[in-house]
């Protein structure tokens, strides 16, 4: 079950048009007043820009003062072989790139190249945006991960620099294994495991998205005002 929309005050919403290899991405770009920084989501295989889900949880973090970017990772012409084929949807270095590319094209706009910039990647985009994250290490402040596929990064983890929290479905027994064996090989200082009870891989139990939505919001608010302070004592000192 996904909770009723929410209707964010003074939130700046705009198309924002995404140009990664020749490649013209369509995605939406939610702004709030002060942002504290920015979250850009990778979907899960076979879903897009429109998942109820990822939609909720991006309208709870611009509650908190969050920016977001939701975008598809593949234009129509691929989603459409992608539907055929599903040769696309598991191609994970391939949508590294393409979440890399958008996070290049965030950081060239105005309005956000100053911001905190965080991953939220659920099921295969969570794998996408951990191998994002270990190509661009410096850039990426935290991650967090709905019912994600970690195993899906491989060796990528063993790079990753950001604050990684994962977040699995008490019933998505499967998906919990991948994730505590990841949680072991993710380098990062900050990582953590949550399993949210009774949940299953798409969250549709009453409560659980929202639990969700709340353990992101936190974690995101969190380090990107520890990266914001950490900043700062390093120009000071500079």
């Amino acid at each position: 079950m996904i909770p009723g929309r929410l209707q964010a005050k003074s939130v700046e919403t705009r198309e924002f048009v995404i140009d990664v290899d020749g490649a013209r991405l369509a995605g939406s770009l939610a702004l709030p007043p002060d942002p504290k920084g920015l979250v850009l989501f990778a979907h899960g295989s076979g879903s897009s820009r429109h998942s109820p889900r990822n939609i909720y949880v991006a309208e709870i973090l611009q509650s908190r003062g969050i920016a977001t970017v939701l975008f598809d990772l593949l234009t129509r012409d691929e989603e459409s072989l992608d539907e055929l084929t599903g040769e696309l949807r598991f191609d994970i270095p391939f949508l590294a790139r393409r979440l890399a590319g958008a996070t290049r094209c965030a950081m060239n706009t105005p309005a956000l190249k100053d911001l905190k910039i965080g991953y939220f990647g659920a099921s295969t985009g969570a794998g996408a945006a951990l191998v994002a994250t270990a190509d661009l290490p410096v850039t990426i402040t935290a991650i967090v991960s709905r019912g994600g596929r970690p195993d899906l990064a491989a060796k990528a983890l063993a790079s990753v620099e950001a604050a990684t929290l994962l977040i699995v479905g008490g019933e998505d027994k499967p998906v919990i294994a991948m994730n505590q064996k990841a949680l072991a090989q993710l380098a990062c200082a900050r990582k953590k495991l949550v399993i949210v009870p009774g949940a299953t891989h798409l969250f549709e139990e009453p409560g659980t998205l929202e639990q969700v939505a709340k353990l992101a919001a936190d974690w995101f608010v969190a380090e990107f005002a520890a990266a914001k302070t950490g900043a700062a004592k390093s120009r000071a000192t500079a």
